[in-house]
This record gives structure tokens, sequence and C-alpha cells, in this order.
């Protein structure tokens, strides 16, 4: 299983959350979503993981982010 964690800014409440959560859960081969509110990350775990279509999601659900960080 792969796992990846991404920073993620623009996240203020549990609506946040709960986008980013729906929005990276819908991309091919996402086994589960973590979203650290506090931390302003997001951990992504599935198989086969396209990380731009992760990273597309997050923009989509309105946020900004960055490049993955060391799991």
């Amino acid at each position: 299983m792969d796992e990846k964690r991404y920073r993620v800014t623009g996240m203020t409440c549990g609506h946040c959350v709960a986008g980013v959560m729906e929005q990276v859960s819908g991309v091919p081969g996402v086994e589960e979503v973590r979203v650290d509110l506090l931390g302003g990350t997001v951990l992504v775990r599935g198989r086969a993981l396209d990380d731009t279509a992760v990273r597309t999601a997050v923009v989509e659900a309105g946020y900004t982010v960055a490049e993955p960080l060391p799991v």
C-alpha cells in the first residue's frame, strides 16, 4: 500500500476537512484519507496512488497543496 502526506493550506474548520476528504476519497486507488486540520496535512493511503490526481482533488476542493512530504 502506498502512503503520501501533503501540506494543505487554507483549511480552517470541520467543513474544510469534510470537503477535502470527499474530493480525495473519490480519486481512484485511494483507500483512506486522514486530514489533520491543526497540522495542515492530508495523509492518503491506497494502491497505485496518482500524485497528480490527489493534488488536483485538493485544489478542486478549494485549497492549496504542496508536493508530498516525507512520510
